[in-house]
């Protein structure tokens, strides 16, 4: 096993700036898949989710993690709430709630957005995170807070890999890779 440095530990900067470069990097990739994503397929359910639902599940998994606990995350602007399944992902129906089961269809332009909006406050929303702690901050997620942001890193790739996938089959190779993505200059 590999000691960690904890947060008063010089490497912990160096951690928090790999962190940073990978989650730019995946997010940069998702933003090239909802990019070249045709129009026609942008909305329609193949195989199960739309493009747009499961784009939209990762960047809100991704931001929802990134704080430092359940209580503690405050929505996009444009997220669409009062919905059944705020993920954009359908999960079965809750037909007593009154709400309805999903949101209306975002549009690549808001997802692109949403893209933008996690990928220019990754340093701010990483510094908020107490890596060291030993709690994730969310009750479904039994496990250290460093080790949720690993697992939230690759349910990143996991979906963005999907996307890739199914636009290989539409579009034929060529996606790229990021390896990691530096902060805008």
């Amino acid at each position: 096993m590999i000691d960690l440095p904890t947060s008063s530990g010089a490497g912990h900067g160096q951690l928090r700036a790999a962190l940073a470069g990978q989650y730019r990097g995946a997010l940069v990739m998702l933003q090239e898949a909802v990019k070249r994503c045709p129009d026609d397929a942008w909305s329609h359910g193949t195989p199960d989710n739309a493009f747009w639902q499961v784009a939209y599940h990762v960047l809100y998994y991704t931001h929802l993690y990134m704080a430092p606990n359940v209580d503690a995350f405050e929505p996009w602007p444009g997220h669409q709430g009062k919905v059944q399944n705020e993920d954009a992902l359908g999960a079965p129906d809750k037909p007593d709630s009154g709400l309805p089961h999903l949101p209306e269809v975002y549009a690549k332009e808001d997802v692109l957005a949403y893209a933008s909006f996690l990928y220019d406050r990754l340093d701010e929303m990483l510094a908020a995170i107490d890596l060291d702690a030993e709690e994730s901050g969310f009750p479904w997620y039994a496990l250290p807070k460093l080790d949720h942001q690993l697992v939230n890193l690759r349910h990143v790739q996991h979906h963005v890999g999907q996307l890739y996938d199914r636009l290989r089959l539409l579009l034929g190779p060529g996606m790229p890779w990021v390896s990691r993505r530096a902060a805008r200059s």
